[in-house]
């Protein structure tokens, strides 16, 4: 399976965006667009010009609310023609946000485990189970909920894959190349080994938009993915 890469648009600002998607031209049709560029820089604005450039356009925005208001984002990104959101994976979110999308193509996703987070970070957290067991729980939650996917690590993928079956997206950030910096992700795969464990969409960006050519740094990624 070849997968979908998705290139994370982590910039501060829409010019910088915009310059990036120019690099990258034709090699990228998937981009994510979180926090920073989102509150910061535009990111709706960046978003609809992608959407109307024919891009396809994953707004990691990562929802959490009552009801009604987690309702109200997503019937708003679902007007934009967006192809996937994320919200954190609690039933109650997601029983909502499914709700507000039907109707609409956008694929929502549900954030299970933070990939900077560790075994340390759930116990500080007050979880009180294992990542395996709480990624477990959230994908099997998703799947009851209706969602469209799952964002988790690579080192889920394959249990995530078993229990959500063959439709669902299971997305998967911390994506590194071989030899290149993990960053502040603490549990990480190359691109081959994500598609290998059972993943559909691979999410890279400080690899690709921080090389000194993004363009060939996004084919290397491509290529690797079109060998597993």
């Amino acid at each position: 399976m070849a997968g979908d890469l998705i290139v994370g648009l982590d910039v501060a600002t829409r010019g910088e965006a915009e310059d990036m998607i120019s690099k990258l031209g034709d090699t990228v049709d998937f981009y994510k667009i979180g926090y920073q560029l989102f509150y910061g820089g535009d990111g709706l604005i960046v978003g609809k010009e992608l959407l109307k450039a024919g891009k396809r356009v994953f707004f990691d925005l990562k929802l959490l609310d009552i009801d009604n208001t987690v309702a109200k984002g997503v019937a708003a990104i679902a007007d934009t023609g967006a192809t996937m959101l994320t919200l954190h994976a609690y039933p109650k979110a997601m029983a909502a946000a499914v709700k507000a999308a039907q109707g609409s193509s956008l694929c929502l996703l549900g954030v299970s485990v933070l990939t900077s987070m560790d075994q340390a970070d759930l116990d500080e957290a007050g979880y009180g189970m294992s990542v395996d067991d709480l990624v477990a729980r959230r994908a099997r939650q998703a799947r009851e909920a209706g969602m469209g996917g799952v964002v988790a690590s690579a080192f889920e993928a394959r249990s995530v894959r078993d229990i959500v079956g063959p439709d669902m997206a299971v997305v998967t950030p911390g994506i590194r190349p071989a030899g290149s910096e993990k960053g502040d992700q603490k549990r990480v795969m190359t691109p081959s080994e994500a598609l290998a464990a059972g993943a559909s969409h691979l999410v890279v960006a400080r690899p690709i938009i921080a090389a000194p050519s993004p363009r060939q740094s996004a084919q290397a990624v491509i290529a690797e993915m079109q060998t597993t």
